[in-house]
């Protein structure tokens, strides 16, 4: 499929089947059918073929697209490149003519028109077959009307005598004395350009469902007979038992039987701490255990998993989302028949006025090659390619022109908190010395025993430790509890660091402190020196620097601003008042955050979400647009429409305006492509435009189109203010 009317050929065929409702995803090239259960799937592959197309049943997660096919149509660019550029240069530069110019280019023309425009020619004939036009029908006429009028004008008008020039602005006498061969190279050239950029564009739409599927284990090891064996997860059955060391991703959905750790789960959460979790505690697959052994019961498996069922939300969003058609295919369906009519009449208007045949079909090619769709093709993969480039430069991916349409209209943007708004990473925020107590040696004394621990809790302790006290001291005797903390002795002092006692100690500093860490979300870690409450590390998720600011200049674009966490309610909380952001929504789940898009949007909002984990996934392929820090995972960033490659929030703001800009572009391109039409097509059909400027005013609407679109790479985006407070 090339096109909307492609999609909408083989909807209508599907259609066809008694109780058959069909969505046709262009861009990952799926179809998701409803039908009747008696309906066998083979009459449904059969009505795909029906309507030109093949097809087959989607039965597991998307391949990466075949490189051989990338390579192919990188290949076919490169010989039509070579053939055609000697063609454009010596048609359109009269001083570089020579004494058979004119049958070198013809020559070099041929295998333009035959092989590297066969797929236009080709789908053009199916096309017909089934009484539609796309824009392969165009690029199918604009190139055999081109070839044979210079055919015909080489062998019977004249045009093949071995001292023939062909200037710029030739007279209406000599039109059959011209060729315009730069027309019939021209056209599969620009096409087949910006067909190459859409099609690596639209490949990338099953990354999103890729990324997802690698998070799984592929192995599990399985608990038989007392002993223990390593087999690929699908062999894995509910019921059966499974061993989990630390560093390993849990295989599947279970509960723990034995041990105790910690695990990550931030995936699925967005949660920065990691959860605590013991005998009779939930897991699920694909989190990752950052703490003691495990063994878990397998309660869920294949596509009954937590991960299976965020996968298929990816698809179902992804292939709702894609049916928004592409101006230039919309209209193509109209303007073909048109075209060809205006062609035919022209034609039986001059040979009815008495002119000459040569004269007739002199003007009927002209409307012909001045409506050839080279701006067509080239105005929107041109400013995508020029946006993408200097969305590079400034930290900014563009994905492609559905996205930026989208844009125009988003009037809602949700913010995940972890790893967007704040930095990801758990770092010490404060530390709050009993009395009596010095801050600086407690916090060295801590470090010191939690620089043997693995606990991203303990790293953050310790790696403050270092860089405020430098080396640590030796410690002894290290021990570690899971659920509550790590003992050792340090400097002849017995320490221990870990979760404060159930009852807050007596100093009512460290119990003020207590009751800060729980109201600001961060996670309180208690120090005790010999037994006794020496001080209250307060450990949490910081805000990145721009994220204020960005909150700022969102509201000022005219967006609302919805902060949607999977964490706690009290972290959530903290960081949106610290950003000035009053609608919260936390502790959401993958599916939640789904929800709360898919009921945004059914209010007739039009959503942004900003995410960066594989719990923001679904949401992702959800919202009207989806943007994705590069920080973040492999599914949300495909799941994404934008992309902020450095995982700078601040650079969100600069990715709506260079998006709306680019946006801003393609109009202008596609408003030229079909003005210039408008103007020129009348002048053709009166006979007042020769073919050979025809060509040319379809040849300078290209130039125009790209010279707008470079204008992109010299794009800046506007300073902004300085946020305060």
């Amino acid at each position: 499929m090339t096109c909307a009317a492609c999609v909408g050929r083989v909807e209508k065929r599907l259609a066809r089947l008694d109780g058959v409702t069909a969505a046709v995803n262009l861009a990952t090239g799926r179809a998701r059918v409803l039908h009747p259960a008696d309906l066998p799937p083979d009459d449904l592959l059969a009505a795909v073929e029906r309507a030109g197309y093949s097809a087959e049943l989607v039965t597991g997660e998307p391949a990466a697209a075949p490189a051989a096919e990338d390579r192919a149509a990188a290949v076919r660019l490169a010989v039509t490149a070579v053939l055609a550029v000697p063609v454009l240069a010596l048609s359109m530069v009269p001083g570089w003519q020579f004494d058979g110019w004119q049958w070198l280019c013809f020559a070099l023309a041929l295998p333009v028109v035959t092989w590297s425009a066969a797929g236009f020619h080709r789908r053009a004939g199916q096309g017909l077959r089934h009484a539609t036009a796309t824009m392969d029908t165009l690029v199918s006429l604009g190139v055999t009307a081109s070839f044979g009028w210079s055919g015909y004008a080489l062998l019977f008008g004249g045009a093949g005598a071995p001292g023939m020039r062909m200037p710029l602005a030739p007279t209406a006498a000599g039109g059959a004395a011209h060729v315009y061969l730069e027309a019939a190279v021209g056209v599969p050239l620009f096409v087949l350009a910006g067909r190459l950029l859409e099609g690596r564009a639209r490949r990338r739409g099953g990354e999103a469902l890729r990324a997802l599927a690698a998070l799984g284990a592929p192995e599990v090891t399985l608990r038989e007979d007392g002993g223990e064996r390593t087999v690929p997860v699908e062999w894995l059955t509910p019921g059966q038992e499974f061993t989990v060391r630390p560093g390993e991703r849990i295989a599947t959905d279970g509960v723990v039987v034995e041990g105790g750790s910690a695990v990550d789960v931030g995936v699925f959460t967005g949660e920065s701490v990691p959860v605590e979790v013991g005998p009779g505690d939930r897991v699920t697959g694909a989190t990752l255990n950052v703490g003691g052994s495990l063994v878990v019961r397998a309660t869920a498996v294949g596509a009954d998993t937590r991960l299976a069922r965020i996968t298929a939300l990816v698809t179902d969003a992804q292939t709702g989302k894609a049916r928004a058609q592409r101006l230039a295919d919309t209209v193509a369906a109209v303007f073909v028949p048109a075209v060809l009519a205006v062609a035919v009449g022209v034609l039986g208007f001059w040979l009815g006025a008495g002119a000459g045949a040569q004269a007739a079909v002199t003007a009927a090619v002209a409307v012909l090659v001045v409506a050839c769709p080279c701006a067509l093709g080239l105005a929107t993969p041109t400013a995508l390619l020029a946006a993408t480039g200097r969305g590079a430069e400034l930290g900014v991916l563009v994905r492609g022109p559905d996205v930026l349409e989208s844009l125009r209209r988003i009037d809602t943007v949700l913010l995940d908190k972890t790893g967007t708004l704040t930095t990801g990473r758990m770092e010490l925020v404060r530390t709050t010395p009993a009395d009596g107590q010095d801050a600086a040696r407690a916090l060295r004394l801590a470090g010191a025993v939690e620089h043997y621990s693995e606990h991203p809790i303990g790293r953050a302790v310790a790696d403050a430790a270092r860089q405020q006290g430098g080396p640590l001291p030796a410690a002894t005797g290290f021990a570690a509890t899971a659920g509550s903390g790590v003992r050792a002795t340090v400097d002849g002092h017995h320490v221990r660091v870990g979760r404060p006692a159930p009852v807050p100690p007596g100093d009512p500093a460290l119990r003020a402190a207590l009751e800060r860490a729980e109201a600001e979300g961060r996670t309180a870690v208690l120090v005790e020196l010999d037994g006794r409450p020496a001080a209250v590390l307060a450990v949490g998720d910081t805000v990145r620097s721009g994220s204020r600011r960005a909150v700022r200049q969102l509201r000022e674009l005219g967006t609302d601003v919805v902060l949607l966490t999977g964490d706690r309610p009290g972290p959530a909380r903290a960081v949106a008042a610290e950003l000035g952001i009053t609608t919260v929504h936390a502790a959401a789940g993958p599916e939640d955050k789904a929800a709360v898009v898919a009921e945004l949007r059914s209010r007739g909002r039009t959503v942004a979400m900003v995410g960066d984990g594989v719990n923001d996934a679904a949401a992702l392929a959800a919202a009207d647009l989806g943007i994705a820090m590069g920080s973040g995972t492999d599914a949300a960033i495909g799941a994404a429409g934008l992309t902020l490659v450095r995982g700078d929030i601040d650079s969100l703001v600069t990715a709506v305006r260079l998006a709306r800009r680019t946006l801003a572009t393609i109009r202008t391109n596609l408003a030229w492509a079909f003005g210039y039409n408008a103007v020129l097509l009348p002048l053709a059909a009166l006979g007042l435009l020769n073919p050979m400027l025809a060509a040319l005013a379809m040849s300078a609407s290209s130039v125009l189109v790209v010279a707008n679109s470079l204008r992109l790479r010299t794009w800046r985006p506007t300073r902004t203010r300085p946020a305060t407070g």
